[in-house]
């Protein structure tokens, strides 16, 4: 049965959100013909603006769905998003600002474009940005799951076509604001999803524990729950899965700045003492985290039952909240989507006409053109995503992200090297170790049924490591051996 009461309070918000998406196109007003401003905002967004635009582009809807249904499937390894958000923001403070200068200098404006400036190899900026737009397109697709369940849990449901009605129509509206207004318009309806997300979890915290009996109840009844299944786990981490739980955590650190989104919204900044303040601010996100988190134990401790765990938040929520404040939370969600989604394509975007049409197809494109090219890009990757998700199963999506995260950590030593200086290893070496750490960390998923984690075996103990870690090593080490075979043979 439709909940009409929370239906309206979702379309209103949602409504908001169009008007200020169209609106930001004169938003720090710029000419949206050259793709520096459409795709970077023009370089001008300030540390308040970049708090909100990568606290709404790294805080996804699915971050807010997934992560509590991890808790609620499987235990205390859904918190690996907890420990892994800390390690990042200190490496960001590190390195990002140094990335942010050379590219400002250089008018660079994706990764890719960075590589070859750095390295001057084609095969490395190809391979970034093919690497880039192989992780990025399934992250997109992964927004529509907090769009598709809230629609769900709010009654309007359906089979074939008429059901995913909604969900096209909200993807529609997306493709045609970003399209106008570029990156302004995540950035401005970044400061509504913000609000919208901490007022929800703020609400969440005081309200449902004291209806579950208080936090104590909630950890016991997730214990005995989750110790009672048929593939048991734990609200805490058993001694056997700290080596899985470690290396998920630092692994994903390493990955989170290399994404072509997350760059995206840091290269917008106005100056690298923005980043610098930002990399100390974020981390009250992962307070935030951790209280999303812990949702999923207190969907267990309710007792719903979801047909699916992506499911658990949303049907927490309906039994906790009145209404109108159901429909407060579910906006959140799906705006939660929006942002990231509306990032996530315009990096799309970037990489693939500045790296793929320009270097290939068009070397002496204008700006006007590239920008063209790029915003019909944009909507097509998000066209792509919708049907990704609304014709091929969802677990399909989900596997093609989890191979992102190794996939994107393999053009770490191409960017680490290319901060410096002068490069210690030779590009080809670099495309070599690529390679190889694509094709190692890509079999290893496969032969391990896409779980993330590879049992390594030394000394008679078996520990499980982050797979992208392993085929990082199979990058480097690749990497450093071919180095001074091309510098013997004089190889430029």
């Amino acid at each position: 049965m439709i909940d009409y009461v929370a239906l309206s309070v979702f379309i209103a918000l949602f409504s908001l959100v169009t008007v200020l998406g169209f609106a930001a196109a004169h938003w720090r007003r710029g000419d949206l013909n050259h793709l520096h401003e459409w795709g970077l905002g023009g370089g001008r967004f300030g540390a308040f603006v970049i708090w909100f635009l990568l606290g709404g582009d790294l805080y996804t809807a699915y971050t807010f769905v997934a992560v509590p249904a991890l808790a609620y499937g499987s235990g205390a390894i859904g918190f690996f998003a907890l420990p892994y958000t800390i390690l990042a923001y200190p490496l960001a403070f590190a390195f990002l600002p140094r990335l942010w200068t050379i590219c400002r200098e250089n008018g660079y404006i994706t990764l890719a474009d960075f590589a070859y400036g750095r390295h001057g190899s084609k095969a490395l900026e190809f391979a970034v940005a093919f690497t880039g737009l192989l992780a990025v397109t399934p992250y997109i697709a992964l927004q529509l799951v907090g769009i598709q369940v809230v629609i769900a849990t709010m009654g309007i449901t359906g089979t074939g076509l008429m059901g995913d009605i909604p969900l096209i129509a909200a993807f529609l509206i997306l493709a045609a604001y970003t399209y106008r207004s570029g990156l302004r318009a995540p950035a401005m309806i970044a400061f509504v999803k913000d609000a919208l997300i901490f007022i929800t979890i703020a609400a969440a915290m005081i309200v449902i524990p004291p209806k579950l009996g208080g936090f104590g109840h909630i950890f016991a009844a997730a214990q005995h729950a989750l110790a009672t299944r048929p593939k048991p786990s734990s609200v805490i981490i058993v001694p056997a899965g700290f080596s899985a739980y470690a290396t998920l955590a630092l692994g994903s650190a390493m990955t989170l700045f290399l994404y072509p989104h997350t760059v995206t919204a840091v290269l917008s900044a106005q100056r690298a003492d923005d980043i610098r303040r930002n990399a100390a601010l974020l981390p009250a996100y992962s307070l935030a985290l951790a209280f999303i988190a812990m949702l999923g134990y207190a969907a267990i401790a309710a007792g719903v039952t979801p047909n699916s765990p992506n499911d658990a938040v949303p049907l927490l929520f309906k039994a906790m909240f009145p209404s109108w404040f159901t429909g407060v939370a579910f906006a959140a969600i799906a705006i939660g989507a929006l942002v990231p989604a509306a990032i996530m394509s315009i990096a799309a975007a970037n990489l693939a006409t500045r790296n793929i049409y320009v270097r290939y197809l068009h070397l002496n494109a204008t700006s006007a053109e590239q920008t063209r090219v790029a915003k019909l890009v944009s909507l097509l990757v998000k066209i792509g995503a919708l049907v990704f998700i609304v014709v091929i199963p969802l677990q399909y999506a989900v596997d093609m992200q989890l191979l992102g995260g190794v996939w994107i950590l393999q053009t770490l030593p191409a960017i680490f090297l290319g901060l410096r200086p002068r490069c210690p290893l030779h590009r080809r070496a670099l495309f070599g170790g690529w390679l190889a750490g694509m094709i190692s960390g890509t079999t290893l998923v496969a032969l391990q049924n896409f779980s993330l984690v590879t049992p390594l075996h030394v000394g008679g103990a078996t520990f499980g490591c982050y797979t992208a870690l392993i085929a990082l090593g199979a990058n480097i080490a690749v990497a450093m051996s071919l180095t001074p075979i091309f510098n013997a043979a004089r190889t430029p």
